[in-house]
């Protein structure tokens, strides 16, 4: 199948300007490739199964000791699911969550490391036939991500199975990840293909990309401000009135782009699933542009509503 355009973008910078980064550390590129090597020569030693077991050791140790990362896990589960469960489902799916996020960093510290056959097995995307019945159309697609799941690994695996991307990342991002980020551009051809902006950009790069019959995905769910200039509205999620981001909606409405649904599963030793739902409303509707977000955006909510539910342990930003 001929590869597809995916830009995923929230807001990004001037449009114009490539995102200039500051200087790693020597001290930190050396702790990091000190990691990696590590991790690499884990593999070599017990395999990828073996890397995945000590991944959720690492993580065990760390819900032991990290209490009040712990505490802030536990609180968040309760606050979504109140008391539908007993206090040992919450302990255990805080202790899942540090071992899913421990192994999940891990695979992505050295992803470039591993074979391209190993690694291409171990991605599935779900629901391909939605995007490229979107694509079809030729007014591009637009993909609803949210802050469940390993997202930062989607956009990268997504790249390997020859999807060209158009990122948006953060001005503040890690040494570590901007760090891993070059070793990528440097082994894999699509991920140096992959154009990059810094958060903040101007709406007309999506216009511009849904014109060209591209594909941009966004994050909707904020669990915090991100500036007045940023249009949001509410929709009932866990019981209770949230906000969410509507801008990449909108636009996507004006163009008459499919708006999907994107959900990211981590699953045992190192395997992953990037769901793609059909479109949360018919791509040609009557009704007007703003019942059209209303219920967009109360699907999306209840897409990722649902998707907690299955996966408890997929919450992020912690």
């Amino acid at each position: 199948m001929n590869s597809q355009n995916l830009a995923a973008t929230a807001t990004g910078s001037n449009p114009n300007t490539a995102p200039k980064d500051r200087k790693i550390p020597a001290v930190v590129r050396a702790r990091i490739w000190f990691v990696r090597w590590f991790l690499v020569t884990w593999i070599h030693l017990f395999s990828m199964s073996g890397l995945y077991r000590l991944g959720q050791f690492f993580g065990t140790l760390e819900y032991l000791t990290d209490y009040k990362r712990r505490r802030r896990v536990h609180a968040l589960l309760r606050q979504y699911f109140n008391e539908e469960h007993p206090a040992s489902w919450y302990r255990d799916m805080v202790k899942r969550y540090f071992m899913r996020i421990r192994c999940d960093k891990m695979f992505y510290t050295i992803m470039d490391r591993i074979p391209r056959g190993k690694l291409m097995n171990r991605i599935k995307l779900i629901g391909r036939e939605n995007l490229d019945d979107a694509m079809s159309r030729g007014k591009g697609a637009y993909v609803a991500l949210c802050h469940f799941g390993s997202f930062h690994v989607a956009g990268l695996m997504t790249a390997m199975l020859g999807y060209e991307i158009i990122g948006v990342r953060d001005a503040k991002e890690s040494n570590v990840r901007r760090y891993i980020q070059n070793k990528y551009r440097e082994t894999f051809p699509e991920v140096a293909a992959m154009k990059m902006f810094l958060a903040g950009s101007f709406p007309r790069q999506i216009y511009r990309a849904l014109h060209a019959n591209k594909v941009v995905a966004s994050l909707l769910d904020v669990g915090r401000s991100r500036g007045e200039n940023l249009k949001t509205q509410q929709a009932r999620i866990f019981s209770e009135e949230r906000d969410f981001l509507i801008g990449p909606i909108q636009i996507a409405l004006r163009c008459e782009t499919p708006v999907l649904q994107g959900l990211v599963e981590s699953r045992r030793n190192f395997y992953y699933r990037i769901v793609i739902t059909p479109p949360l409303i018919p791509p040609e509707t009557d009704a007007q542009e703003d019942d059209n977000i209303t219920k967009i955006v109360q699907q999306y909510a209840h897409g990722v509503e649902t998707f907690a539910r299955e996966h408890p342990d997929h919450v992020m930003n912690i």
